[in-house]
């Protein structure tokens, strides 16, 4: 099970002059200009089951056709495997593009899908969804309730990487944003990430 979601809009933010550090009876003093070098959106995967962030994308767009590019990215790291995969109500989780990676790498009947708009499991958002969450798939989605998206544990990620990274950060470029995130990824995973554990009557059933 991998929880997914897009965090939009992360600024490569550069202090115009450094941080003054704390000192005996002053707190820390951040530099409050700053040079805004532009944005990166980050795609990011919680995998529930170990703790750790998975096949992470991040570019300048957050489009229909980068989910289902990500989704791909994700996918190839077991073509054959079960995949539970929780995110939230937006659009571009719906997509046309998604039901035909779903098709893809479960080996479903492409000509069965019918055409956009007018017929077929693509006819609408509400039937490309009820494909999405078909569990007789090796592949199928969870969809949180509408306005509910926090209990998304991805969420929680997201908020680590924020307090951890983002809100303190200094980034001269957005390569330089890009690349710092994915050092803070790895070392999340080397040095922070727990095993999630389900136990019931006093058994662990999964770790």
């Amino acid at each position: 099970m991998v929880c997914t979601d897009e965090m939009t809009d992360i600024q490569a933010l550069e202090r115009l002059f450094p941080t003054l550090p704390m000192k005996p009876g002053l707190v820390e003093r951040r530099e409050f200009e700053y040079i805004c070098h532009g944005t990166q959106s980050l795609i990011a995967n919680f995998e529930v089951a170990t703790g750790h962030v998975i096949a992470s994308t991040i570019g300048p767009t957050r489009t229909k056709a980068d989910f289902a590019a990500h989704l791909e990215q994700m996918l190839d790291r077991d073509p054959e495997g079960e995949w539970i995969i929780v995110t939230d109500q937006l659009n571009t989780h719906k997509s046309e593009a998604v039901v035909r990676v779903v098709v893809k790498y479960c080996g479903l009947d492409e000509e069965a899908l019918g055409e956009k708009g007018k017929s077929g499991v693509l006819a609408s958002m509400e039937s490309r969804a009820a494909f999405l969450t078909d569990v007789s798939h090796r592949i199928w989605f969870v969809y949180t309730p509408k306005h509910c998206s926090w209990i998304n544990q991805v969420e929680i990620w997201f908020s680590i990487l924020v307090r951890r990274l983002l809100l303190r950060g200094n980034f001269t470029s957005v390569d330089d944003l890009k690349q710092q995130i994915l050092n803070f990824i790895e070392y999340f995973n080397k040095t922070m990430a727990k095993p999630f554990k389900w136990t019931y009557a006093g058994k662990v059933l999964l770790v």
